[in-house]
C-alpha cells in the first residue's frame, strides 16, 4: 500500500491506495485557518499516524509553489507555511521509505489521466478550482514538469490585466484572483450577496469580512461550515450530450438546477460537459471522513463557494454575477492554454466544479469566443471523474506509475 497524502487550503486528505489506483481507507479534516508552520505539521502527523504501518512509499500532493527535489513548499493559500521542509519533514517521520512530493493540482492532472476522466488523452490539461486555481500538464502522454517542478500553474495566468485584482502571488489579474472560492466570495460579499443557503453563523459577519477580504486579497472571515462531498461526474466525449444554444446562458435560466450531464457543442468550438447530478455515483455524495469517523469534515471558513454556487443555482442575482465572472475568466484561461499547448482535454475538479450552469455557461460562452484557431476547436472540458479521492490517487500515482509521472 502506498501512503498518500494530498495538502489543500481547504482540506487536509491521507489515505492507502493499493497499486491498481483504489483508495482503501482514507480520512479527512479541515485545513486550520491562520495556523502557524508546527500547528499545521502537527495536525498533519495526526491525520497520517493511523495509515502510517506498512507504507511502502509516501506520496504526497500539496499546494504550491514548491522547490524540487528538495520539497520545501510555500503554498499560497497556506499562509504558515513559507519555505517548509515537508518532504524533509515526512522524510523523517517515515524512515527508510522513499517519499515523493508534487504540487497538488498537477497530482489531481496525473490522477485523471492515471485513473479518471483522461485515460485516453495524450495532451491534456487537468485543472483545480478551489481554494486556489492550479493545474498540470500532461504532453505527449507524460507529466510536464518544468524546471523547478511549477509547470501547469495556470492559476497565475492574467485574465483580467487592467484593474484586475491582486492576488496572492503579488500581481494583478490572476485567475486565481478571479475564480477561485475565497476570492469568488469575497467578491460577492463585498458587491452585497446575502447567503441564503445556510451554514453562515452571522450573516451580518459574513458581509464584514467578506468586505475586508475583498480589500484585502483573499480570504474571508473564519467560522465552521459543513463541505459537501462533489457529485461524480459523468464524462461524456464531443457531440455525447444535448446542445445548448445561444453561447451558453449566464446561468440565469431554468436549466442551472437541472441534475445531469449536458455537453455543449456548438460552431466547432469545443466540448463543455457539465457535472452531472442524477448520475452522480451515490457513495460520492456520502460526504468526507474526519479522522475515519465516518463523518463529513468542517470547512475552517464563515461561507465558502459551495454556499455561492448553490446560491447563483436558486437565481440569486449577485451570487450568478459572481460565477458569470469566474467562468469566463475560466473559459479565457483556458482558450489560452489550449492555443499555446494543443490540447485535447480540460478536466476541471475542485469543490466549484460541481457549480454546474452556472460556471460552465460563462465559461463555454468564453472558451467559443477566444478558441478561434482550428486546432484549437476540438479541446473538450469536462469534470475530472474522480471525485474527492482525485488528489490522493494523483499523490500514489508518483509511485506506482512513475515511468509517466516523476522524474
Amino acid at each position: 500500500m502506498i501512503l498518500a497524502i494530498d495538502v489543500g487550503g481547504t482540506k487536509l486528505a491521507a489515505g492507502l491506495v493499493a497499486h491498481d489506483g483504489t483508495v482503501t481507507r482514507s480520512v479527512r479534516v479541515g485545513t486550520p485557518q491562520g495556523a502557524d508552520a508546527e500547528t499545521l505539521w502537527r495536525t498533519l502527523v495526526d491525520l497520517v499516524s493511523p495509515l502510517s504501518a506498512g507504507a511502502e512509499g509516501v506520496g504526497v500532493g500539496c499546494g504550491g509553489p514548491m522547490s524540487r527535489p528538495g520539497g520545501d513548499v510555500s503554498p499560497l493559500n497556506i499562509p504558515g507555511w513559507r519555505g517548509f521542509p515537508l518532504r524533509t519533514r515526512l522524510a523523517a517521520l517515515f524512515p527508510g521509505v522513499p517519499v515523493r512530493l508534487h504540487n497538488d493540482a498537477v497530482c489531481l492532472a496525473v490522477a485523471e489521466h492515471w485513473k479518471g476522466a483522461g485515460r485516453r488523452a495524450s495532451d491534456m490539461l487537468g485543472m483545480v478550482v478551489s481554494t486556489g486555481v492550479g493545474g498540470g500538464l500532461i504532453l505527449n502522454g507524460r507529466l510536464v514538469n518544468g524546471r523547478t517542478g511549477n509547470a501547469g500553474h495556470i492559476g497565475h495566468v492574467v485574465v483580467e490585466p487592467v484593474g484586475g485584482p491582486r492576488c496572492g502571488c503579488g500581481g494583478h489579474g490572476c485567475l486565481e484572483a478571479v475564480a477561485s472560492g475565497p476570492a469568488l466570495t469575497a467578491w460577492a460579499l463585498a458587491h452585497g450577496w446575502t447567503p441564503r443557503s445556510g451554514g453562515v453563523r452571522s450573516a451580518a459577519e459574513a458581509v464584514d469580512g467578506g468586505v475586508q477580504a475583498a480589500r484585502d486579497g483573499l480570504e474571508p472571515v473564519r467560522a465552521a461550515v459543513p463541505e459537501a462531498a462533489p457529485a461524480r461526474a459523468s464524462v461524456g466525449g464531443a457531440g455525447s450530450g444535448a446542445s445548448v444554444g445561444g453561447g451558453g446562458s449566464r446561468g440565469a435560466s431554468a436549466r442551472a438546477g437541472e441534475p445531469g450531464a449536458v455537453t455543449a457543442m456548438a460552431g466547432g468550438s469545443g466540448a463543455v460537459t457539465r457535472p452531472g447530478g442524477e448520475r452522480g455515483d451515490p457513495a460520492a455524495l456520502a460526504g468526507a471522513r474526519v479522522a475515519g469517523a465516518g463523518e463529513t469534515y468542517r470547512e475552517d471558513r464563515a461561507v465558502t463557494a459551495r454556499v455561492l454556487a448553490a446560491d447563483a443555482r436558486a437565481g440569486e442575482p449577485v451570487a450568478l454575477t459572481a460565477m458569470c465572472r469566474a467562468g469566463r475568466a475560466l473559459g479565457i484561461a483556458i482558450a489560452s492554454a489550449t492555443h499555446l499547448c494543443d490540447l485535447d482535454l480540460v478536466t476541471i475538479g475542485g469543490g466549484l466544479a460541481q457549480a454546474g450552469e452556472p460556471l460552465f455557461g460563462p465559461l463555454e460562452e468564453a472558451l467559443r469566443e477566444h478558441a478561434r484557431m482550428r486546432f484549437a476547436r476540438r479541446v473538450e472540458v469536462v469534470p475530472a471523474a474522480l471525485g474527492q479521492d482525485a488528489g490522493l490517487v494523483g499523490a500514489a500515482a508518483l509511485m506506482l506509475a512513475g515511468e509517466r509521472y516523476w522524474g
